[in-house]
């Protein structure tokens, strides 16, 4: 059974730092494409960033790029997304995905198979 666990929300102040983490289970984390995606009050689920399961692709949004750094610990099986200079605007549910397809994250299908249950970013002073 595949799980996602995220962790490593909370309240940062503005130009802060913060790493999310997910704990994955059920599946071989090195034959999978792996995904970060956010989601704000009032507005859609946005990607942030993924990589192929070689990591020979990676992906992100102009909003984060130089900020945010995705990364994968296969002997631990974890997912991390390295967040920093925060800004308000980051603020949202961060949610963890991963799919056996490479094409969901170099194709920019976004078509993620497996998802966290999310955590909360909230970046205000």
């Amino acid at each position: 059974q595949v799980q996602l666990v995220e962790s490593g929300g909370g309240l940062v102040q503005p130009g802060g730092s913060l790493t999310l983490s997910c704990l994955t289970s059920g599946f071989i984390l090195d034959y999978h494409a792996i995904a970060w995606f956010r989601q704000a009050p009032g507005k859609k689920r946005e990607a942030v960033s993924c990589s192929t399961s070689s990591d020979d692709y990676t992906y992100y949004a102009d909003s984060v790029k130089g900020r945010f750094t995705i990364h994968r610990d296969t002997a631990e099986n974890m997912i991390y997304l390295r967040m920093s200079s925060l800004k308000p605007e980051d603020t949202a549910v961060y949610y963890c995905a991963t799919d056996p397809w490479d094409s969901a994250c170099r194709g920019n299908t976004w078509d993620f198979s497996s998802w966290g249950q999310g955590t909360q970013v909230t970046v205000s002073s």
